[in-house]
């Protein structure tokens, strides 16, 4: 349950009082991030699925992805602001480095994060309500278990930061539990099309890594929070390819898909 709490108070702005934690607190709380992403995404299907009802589907899927944000307190954001910044204005270590740790956001950083609230928005607004209370929670948790994994295939660029407190303080054991409970979720909600949707997710997770280990020497907080962007946006928009094609297949998806209709 520590673990758990402790996942909610470092993705979240909900208040759980953890207090400060030392180095196995950090790592037990890992394999929960898929989790916590379960539930934020249930809070932003829930949002789109009520917004539904009073909104067309594009503006009822803005205000849910809002909602979202605020609940991580655009946490993730930030990261993926961060590193636009960083790797496209840096030409060397230590401009990049300077561009990171930089907490004013410059324009590839601004367009990045606006691509990522342009891309999630038209995403689900292509979903049923349904169809969005399966694929939310499935996004977010692939893509939280995809930073995971990037925590323990790459290096950390430094010593310090919170990035770094958990990518050295996570064992591989603890990493495969959570990349494994993201994929659990995504198989439950997302049936086949989580393979392509997990494919996706850590294609990204893994050039991102890979570019992060040459331009930094490693990865940090803001590269996951870029890890945890590109996930979501990938497995949203395969999720949104598969209903347009109509091969939707989830018995969990139909199910709520069926419980919505008939509310």
């Amino acid at each position: 349950m520590k673990g758990l709490l402790g996942a909610v108070s470092f993705l979240t702005r909900v208040p759980v009082g953890t207090g400060e934690r030392g180095t196995e607190e950090l790592a037990g709380s890992v394999p929960w991030f898929p989790v916590v992403g379960v539930g934020v995404g249930l809070v932003v299907g829930g949002a789109y699925a009520g917004g539904a009802a009073l909104w067309p589907p594009l503006a009822a899927a803005g205000v849910a992805v809002v909602v979202g944000i605020c609940l991580t307190g655009a946490f993730h954001e930030d990261g993926l602001g961060d590193t636009a910044d960083a790797f496209a204005g840096g030409r060397d270590r230590d401009r990049t480095v300077r561009i990171l740790k930089d907490p004013r956001l410059g324009t590839f950083g601004v367009l990045a994060v606006a691509a990522s609230l342009l891309l999630r928005v038209a995403a689900v607004a292509a979903l049923a309500p349904g169809a969005a209370l399966a694929a939310l929670p499935a996004a977010h948790a692939l893509s939280r278990a995809a930073a995971v994994g990037a925590m323990t295939a790459f290096p950390a660029a430094a010593d310090t930061g919170l990035g770094a407190s958990y990518a050295l303080a996570l064992s591989r054991r603890r990493a495969l539990a959570g990349v494994g409970a993201g994929l659990a979720v995504a198989l439950a909600l997302l049936g086949l099309a989580a393979v392509w949707a997990a494919a996706a997710a850590a294609a990204a997770a893994f050039l991102l890594g890979r570019l992060a280990v040459r331009r930094l020497g490693g990865v940090t907080g803001d590269v996951l929070g870029a890890v945890q962007q590109l996930g979501e946006v990938l497995v949203l928009l395969v999720a949104a390819a598969t209903v347009t094609a109509g091969r939707w297949q989830s018995p969990i998806s139909s199910l709520l898909a069926l419980v919505s209709g008939s509310a």
